[in-house]
């Protein structure tokens, strides 16, 4: 059988077609498969599909799959768990269970050198032991991040790669051909290899956090608009029209404007005043923040950006809350003008704290695990192709490429000077909101993190004596060596 196909693709999903698509564009021949075969014959079948003629090969077994492949041989995963049989092992993470039946099943059709890449969600623990399994068996790994969506598939995605690093160069002209493209030119391709084992797959959670963060933030922003201002939602679309001109200029802002146009054609209604305000997840944004604690970093806009999406979920007993509890209401009635571009303010400073503990927790995950990450170039491959994509990741890369050791974003001059000019808006939103009973847990956590990070001295002290009162944990004192550990029997010490 002809070994000519460029890679192999299992899982065909609607992400995984486009992927396909994607790369047969860009003059590669892929060969799929499907666990449940009859999607096979639907996908190659598909007009589009047609058009490529042999470029698409269909396959309906793994044997099968790989005996198409040029050597090396490459097959990517884009699987999701009900596409494969569980494993019997205890996991982590139940849905990580497919990824390794499949893989179990692979292996024994490779030999020395082939590639296997999972292009899903997956959690970086799972990359990180599926890349030293693999190699073990004499084959090389790679966990990609992959975002964008179904259009980015399609069109051009942001890739986050990780593995191992010997396979980076195999894979390197068909990620970065399908991949976005940024600059003048549009010749820069938002795909680079972040780092070794699990690196990948944890860059690309932390940009799905960063993502929660955002759409909190703009959710606030347009409930201060809706509520504070009494804006209609012409006037909504008509101030993030103007915000996506400027600093906040990014694809959520610019969808965000879009969605205020649409209206319901059986009712007449704007479209998004008839859907419910319960919304969902699918964990990436939790594993941020559960990962947050275990580095020590205070992760905390996207925490709340998850929190808010938990409270929304609880529809009923906020129904029946609202029946029974009360609190303050009423419209902002200053100089509306004004009110508008200090939520403007309040929203893009916000958002750099959220990037600035996004870049914190990699850090401290690099050092952690022994990844060597490059953040400017990090920065770079959010630029294009993927949901948080905004102008201002530029200025993010030349953050880092003026100080590679940056500590935090907030003490890079252009945004020192950004949020320091934005306090005083960002203060009377948070000040508004609370006086009129809006929940804005985004913004004020935003705040929050800004005023602790700049403070020399915090409460802590007497958190230390607390502990220490109860659980002996013993303190450090400001007047002595910061090696010398002190304990105090305060009971006694108080008579």
């Amino acid at each position: 059988m002809s070994e000519n196909y460029d890679i192999g693709l299992m899982g065909l999903a609607v992400m995984g077609q486009n992927l396909v698509l994607n790369m047969v564009d860009h003059g590669y021949r892929v060969a799929v498969f499907n666990r449940t075969t009859s999607k096979v014959d639907e996908f190659i079948n598909l007009p589009e599909s047609k058009l490529h003629g042999d470029k698409i090969a269909g396959t309906f077994s793994l044997r099968e799959l790989v005996s198409k492949l040029k050597r090396p041989r490459k097959v990517m995963l884009m699987i999701q768990s009900k596409d494969a049989v569980p494993a019997p092992e205890i996991l982590l993470y139940p849905q990580a269970a497919a990824i390794d039946s499949v893989i179990e099943e692979l292996i024994p059709f490779l030999e020395a050198g082939d590639v296997i890449i999972d292009g899903g969600n997956t959690h970086f623990k799972d990359t990180e032991r599926r890349t030293k399994f693999v190699e073990s068996q004499g084959l090389l790994y790679i966990g990609t991040g992959v975002s964008g969506g179904e259009e980015g598939a399609r069109k051009g995605p942001s890739m986050m790669p990780g593995g191992s690093a010997q396979a980076w160069n195999l894979v390197k002209d068909i990620f970065q051909s399908i991949s976005a493209k940024v600059g003048a030119k549009k010749d820069i391709p938002c795909c680079e290899w972040v780092g070794d084992r699990g690196a990948g797959h944890y860059v690309k959670m932390v940009h799905n956090g960063i993502e929660y963060g955002d759409m909190q933030l703009i959710c606030e922003a347009y409930w201060m608009l809706k509520n504070a201002l009494n804006f209609s939602n012409e006037e909504i679309y008509q101030t993030f029209a103007e915000w996506n001109k400027g600093e906040l200029d990014s694809y959520l802002i610019d969808i965000t404007k879009d969605i205020f146009t649409v209206k319901d054609k059986k009712t007449d209604k704007y479209l998004v005043d008839l859907i419910l305000d319960t919304a969902g997840a699918k964990g990436t944004g939790k594993w941020m923040s559960q990962l947050a604690l275990d580095v020590g970093t205070p992760s905390s806009l996207v925490t709340e950006a998850v929190y808010a999406r938990c409270i929304s979920a609880i529809k009923d007993a906020r129904v029946r809350a609202s029946k029974i509890l009360n609190g303050p209401s009423g419209n902002y009635n200053g100089n509306k003008k004004k009110f508008v571009e200090q939520i403007r303010k309040a929203l893009y400073a916000s958002k750099i704290c959220s990037y600035a503990q996004g870049f914190v927790q990699m850090q401290a995950a690099g050092k952690e695990y022994g990844w060597k990450l490059q953040y400017g170039e990090i920065a770079m491959l959010w630029r294009g192709g993927c949901i948080i994509r905004a102008v201002f990741l530029e200025r993010i890369k030349e953050a880092f490429e003026a100080e590679p050791n940056l500590e935090n974003l907030l003490l890079a001059p252009y945004f020192r000077e950004v949020v320091g000019a934005a306090q005083d808006a960002w203060r009377n939103v948070v000040k508004t909101a609370i006086e009129l009973g809006i929940p804005v847990p985004a913004f004020s956590t935003a705040l929050s993190y800004y005023d602790s990070y700049r403070s020399e001295n915090l409460p802590a002290n007497l958190l230390q004596a607390q502990r220490d009162y109860f659980g002996a944990h013993t303190y450090k004192r400001i007047d002595k060596p910061i090696n010398e550990i002190f304990h105090t029997d305060w009971i006694n010490e108080k008579k």
